[in-house]
Formats: C-alpha cells, sequence, structure tokens
C-alpha cells in the first residue's frame, strides 16, 4: 500500500501533465514539446503568490486551504497564459502557412529553450526552491494495512483526480468539448459545421495549459523546482501520453498513473535501485512503441471522450 499511494502521488502529477501533451496532439497531431516549461511555469507563478501572502509569519491552519487553492489557480491561470501565447505565437502562424510537421517541432523545442532560459533569468538559477512551509506536509493523515498516508499525498491525489474528473465531464459533456473532439476527428468537417477552429485550438492549449500549470504548483510543493525542472517530468508526462495512447484523455490519465506506479515498484525489485528510477518511463516508451504505439486504449481523442 506504501508504493500504492507514493506510485499515486507521482503518477497524478504526471497525468495532469500528460493530458497538455494528449490535448494538443489531438486537436493539431502535434508534440507540444514546450508544454514542459509550461508546467514550470506554474510553480513559479504560484512560488512568488504564495510566498507574498504566506510572508515570514506563522500560517493558521484556517487560511491553509485557502493558500493551496490560490497557489492551484495561480498556477492553472499562468500554465493557461503561457500555452495561449505559444499557440499564437509558436505555432499559429506555421499552421497558417501550411508548414511541414518539422517546422512546429523545431518551433516547440525552441520555445522550450527560451522559456527555460527567460525564467532563468528573471529568477534565478537555483536548482533547489522551495515553496514556504504554509502547512506540514508530512503529517499522517491516516494509515492503511501499515502504509502511512502523508497529507502532502493526499491533497496531491485528490487535487489531480478532480482536475481530471472536471476535464472528463468537459470534454465529454459541453458544448466546448464537442467542439474539441470535433476538430480532433475531423478538422475541415468540422469547420463546416460552424466549429471556429483556430478558437477550438487555443481553447484547448488553454486548457491543457492550466492542468500543466496546476502540476507544477502541486510539484513545486511536494518537492524543489527551478527554470529546469520541466524536462525530466516533461518526458515522463510524455511517456505516459504514449502509454496510455496519445491522444486519448483517459489514455493519458491512465498512462500517467501507471507510469506512477511502476517508477516506484520498478526500483523496489531486487538487484534494481533507486538510480534506475528514471531509465523506468525511456523504458516503457520504448517497449509500448514497439510492442503496442497505439498505446493501451488506443484510439484517438474525438472517439474516445
Amino acid at each position: 500500500m506504501l508504493y500504492l499511494f507514493s506510485g499515486l502521488t507521482r503518477g497524478s502529477m504526471y497525468a495532469l501533465i500528460a493530458l497538455g501533451y494528449t490535448l494538443v496532439y489531438g486537436v493539431l497531431q502535434l508534440i507540444n514539446f514546450a508544454h514542459s516549461e509550461v508546467f514550470m511555469s506554474g510553480a513559479f507563478a504560484s512560488f512568488i503568490v504564495v510566498s507574498a501572502v504566506v510572508g515570514e509569519g506563522q500560517t493558521p491552519g484556517w487560511a491553509v486551504p485557502l493558500i493551496f487553492v490560490l497557489g492551484l489557480v495561480t498556477g492553472g491561470l499562468t500554465g493557461a497564459c503561457i500555452a495561449w501565447g505559444l499557440e499564437r505565437v509558436a505555432y499559429r502562424p506555421l499552421r497558417r502557412r501550411g508548414a511541414p510537421k518539422l517546422a512546429f517541432l523545431i518551433s516547440a523545442i525552441g520555445m522550450s529553450f527560451l522559456l527555460s532560459a527567460l525564467a532563468g533569468k528573471l529568477f534565478n538559477r537555483f536548482t533547489n526552491n522551495q515553496f514556504p512551509d504554509y502547512f506540514n506536509k508530512d503529517s499522517v493523515v491516516f494509515t492503511v494495512f501499515g502504509a502511512q498516508v502523508r497529507l502532502i499525498q493526499l491533497i496531491i491525489i485528490v487535487s489531480a483526480l478532480l482536475m481530471m474528473l472536471f476535464l472528463d465531464r468537459l470534454v465529454s459533456g459541453t458544448k466546448l468539448g464537442r467542439s474539441i473532439r470535433g476538430v480532433a476527428e475531423d478538422a475541415p468537417t468540422a469547420a463546416l459545421m460552424g466549429i471556429n477552429i483556430d478558437k477550438t485550438i487555443s481553447k484547448t492549449f488553454v486548457i491543457g495549459g492550466a492542468l500543466g500549470g496546476a502540476a507544477g504548483f502541486l510539484f513545486g510543493t511536494a518537492f524543489v523546482f527551478s527554470n529546469i525542472m520541466g524536462f525530466l517530468p516533461g518526458v515522463k508526462a510524455f511517456a505516459a501520453a504514449v502509454l496510455g495512447g496519445i491522444g486519448n484523455i483517459r489514455g493519458a490519465m491512465i498512462g500517467g498513473l501507471l507510469l506512477g506506479i511502476i517508477e516506484v515498484l520498478i526500483p523496489a525489485l531486487p538487484f534494481i535501485g533507486t538510480k534506475w528510477t528514471d531509465v523506468v518511463a525511456f523504458v516503457v516508451l520504448v517497449l509500448v512503441l514497439v510492442f503496442r504505439p497505439t498505446g493501451i486504449l488506443g484510439e484517438k481523442l474525438g472517439r474516445a471522450a
């Protein structure tokens, strides 16, 4: 049970980031490699706001939930704004010119480096930034079969599951969701049906960016963060999206949670230490690409939601 909760904690954050990859891929068939920096921007923005609110004094218990929600909202809004800007600056001009896929890929990598370097220049290049201790993260909430579940684990898992549930309902039961599924299924036909393609794609970036930014806040609260923090979680989240079936929302959720659990379980096996933890995502990615390139669910965004 201890491994399960640890895996779900990691997997929840991977799933939130993976949703950004899979949403964009669903509507554009594009891997947005700058999404990892959207995740990073959410961590920095929420850190600035939370630090300003908490200050140096003791945080009263009643204020902790409000500060946490403030951090989530700040991270989400920042991620949404950055993702919206990326779509307008880095992708839409290329799309209108009918540029080849390689141009999108180069643009994504360029924006990724730019955002990471810009964050390092504006804030700092320390690799161990930490949020203020506005609550005791290590306090034990309850015990299941001898496994102690810490407060930070419970908060991350519950927050992520609520956001994933909200996204699932949004895509499957709203007009915006139908537009996203329509564009993902067949953009030219969706345009003939009266769907504004540009607006739908922008909103898709915004939704994915909001989830990524919120994940940045959760990650920063649980661990340390920096301007280069996005690379490794971003690659792992991409592997999770591929594992679940890139372009499939529920697949990204399942892939993220599975990858988190696998990551925790594999190093615990005999003769395999924690130093191999980061290798697991790459091994999973290669195995999935070799034996099941469509992932676990293997459906496109439009058909799956």
